[in-house]
């Protein structure tokens, strides 16, 4: 287990650290590390930085049901050129079933904690109990949220896990360069069901 002094000492070791230096680092560090992604805007440049230090690094996938076309595009092209070993995970319930009972309630409602749970957090739970990672690889930024803000490059989930953000001080510009200088794609038509509004948080981070 990390303690908070730990985490402190690693985010002050690597405030100016490249992203592969991170990556490097914390590989040497795992008995079991993953990726965990969404195929959200730049989720190229953390799966191509991490599979570079690690081809074979399982990646997690929990896939909601409710992504956009292009977002369903984006992530077998990205899938295909990184050649990523998928590990999808889905909710118990389809999508269907589910649209018929309550679709996609408002954040309002008293059933969006019930649909985030179904779609968010179950999937991702089973995820972390199945593959039982002392590693996580996350595109956490600064900015994204105000949870987000209170991290840092290394951070620790309630359960244990350290959480790694590569790319945690990278603006979209600077992620415009490396996806540009790699030769890797981005798309933005994303949809998050579970969020709704941008600087809101889906559930797994908290």
């Amino acid at each position: 287990m990390y303690t908070a002094s730990d985490i402190d000492a690693l985010n002050a070791r690597f405030a100016t650290a490249t992203p592969q230096e991170v990556i490097s680092y914390a590989i040497a560090q795992a008995s079991k590390a993953i990726i965990t992604t969404n195929f959200r805007p730049y989720e190229g440049a953390l799966l191509h930085a991490v599979t570079q230090v690690a081809p074979q690094l399982p990646v997690v996938w929990c896939d909601s049901g409710y992504n956009t076309k292009a977002t369903y595009t984006h992530a077998q092209e990205l899938i295909e050129t990184l050649d990523l070993q998928i590990d999808l995970y889905v909710p118990k319930q389809t999508r269907a079933h589910r649209d018929i009972l309550m679709g996609i309630p408002s954040i309002d409602d008293p059933q969006h904690a019930v649909f985030t749970e179904q779609v968010k957090i179950e999937p991702f739970t089973r995820a972390m109990a199945t593959q039982k990672p002392d590693v996580w690889f996350t595109n956490l930024r600064k900015g994204q949220t105000a949870l987000r803000d209170s991290l840092d490059i290394f951070s620790v989930s309630k359960a244990g896990v350290l959480k790694v953000s590569p790319f945690y001080n990278y603006s979209d510009s600077d992620l415009d360069v490396y996806l540009k200088e790699h030769n890797l794609p981005n798309e933005t038509d994303y949809y998050d069901p579970t969020k709704v509004l941008a600087h809101r948080e889906c559930g797994i981070h908290l």
